[in-house]
């Protein structure tokens, strides 16, 4: 029924849903701050399983969406493309969150986001090898190559929670002139700023089940309305998913990520772009479970292409936090200039193969 809406109203929903994604992921995400450093959390693995989650609700809603109409090539497009995006988000936070300062790879020096932008390469290298095998490989509803890559996750965030405490290098990995305070102190700021505005845990239980609804709700619009937009428009649904999709689910990303730069906490907002992008592929074993079909054989060649993307852009960043340039352009470290430099170059391929 939505498919014969006119293509002026199914925009106004996808820019409405967008809307309240970005809004209601703000508060998500600062509630799940609280929450975390409330119940003692912090950095360990249960708040790094709870901060991907709540980070990648968009994502999740749009996944489940897609897998339960069988519309794969949108809901495999999103979580590629959006691993790609969500990587250039970081250009935006370099320039709007430091501009002439210092680069953002300069500040946010630290070899425990070196580990966590190799699990990205990992994860995603995972991908590229899933779809390799036939379709038919699947075993109690489940594809091998899914199952690793949720073990692959798991074990990574692991390891990496266990090198933020017992890393065996000079202060963990931490140069002297990279951020003052210790990292993951924006949590534990808005935790305070909560405690003295009065606001009980009850109430912000309360706002995060809530914003949870709203985001898996909107979430689920932007799935529906993307797809109606995309046949309409005579766009694939790898296209749509990877550049229009995933720019609108990207969006709360982008808003917390400056909050983090604001509160000068720039290994968390790098944290959690890695962290977000490492999660993302965990959704093809969701996928599978509901569509019943292993999904990764299906990806197309577009598909494997962003996943290529994906790596270049976060190798890109790695050695940037390896060899800390200082000189900028444009307001921005030479990483971010050169990751935005090849995700332009990389959409108009992207355009060219499809």
């Amino acid at each position: 029924m939505i498919e014969s809406l006119s293509l002026t109203i199914l925009f106004v929903i996808f820019g409405f849903c967008a809307v309240l994604i970005w809004l209601a992921g703000i508060k998500l995400t600062e509630t799940a701050d609280i929450l975390s450093t409330h119940f003692g959390l912090g950095e360990a693995l249960g708040g790094l399983i709870l901060l991907a989650i709540v980070t990648n609700l968009p994502e999740i809603a749009i996944t489940v969406s897609a897998a339960l109409q069988h519309n794969m090539e949108l809901a495999i497009g999103n979580i590629l493309g959006g691993i790609a995006l969500q990587t250039v988000v970081l250009v935006v936070l370099d320039v709007f969150g430091l501009g002439k300062q210092d680069p953002l790879t300069y500040r946010a020096a630290s070899l425990i986001l070196v580990l966590e932008g190799l699990m990205v390469i990992i994860v995603l290298t995972l991908v590229v090898v899933g779809n390799q095998f036939g379709p038919s490989v699947i075993y109690l509803g489940v594809a091998p190559v899914d199952a690793a890559i949720v073990l692959v996750w798991l074990a990574g965030i692991y390891m990496i929670g266990k090198a933020r405490t017992n890393l065996p290098w000079h202060q963990l990995g931490t140069l002297p002139d990279s951020q003052k305070e210790m990292r993951g102190h924006s949590k534990k700021k808005k935790f305070d700023l909560a405690v003295k505005k009065g606001t009980t845990i009850q109430m912000v239980i309360l706002i995060f089940a809530l914003c949870s609804l709203i985001t898996l709700v909107a979430g689920v619009g932007l799935e529906v309305s993307g797809n109606a937009i995309a046949k309409q428009i005579g766009m694939t649904g790898v296209l749509f998913g990877a550049t229009i999709l995933a720019a609108a689910t990207a969006l709360p990303e982008v808003a917390t990520g400056l909050t983090s730069m604001k509160l000068k906490d720039y290994q968390m907002a790098m944290s959690d772009i890695f962290g977000g992008n490492a999660f993302l592929p965990v959704l093809f074993m969701v996928a599978t479970v509901l569509s019943g079909k292993s999904v990764l054989p299906l990806a197309q060649k577009t598909d494997i292409y962003l996943t290529g993307l994906g790596i270049l852009l976060t190798v890109i960043y790695i050695c940037g936090l390896i060899f800390r340039p200082r000189k900028q352009l444009l307001w921005m470290g030479i990483d971010s200039f050169l990751v935005m430099i090849v995700y332009l170059i990389g959409l108009v391929g992207l355009f060219a193969i499809s």
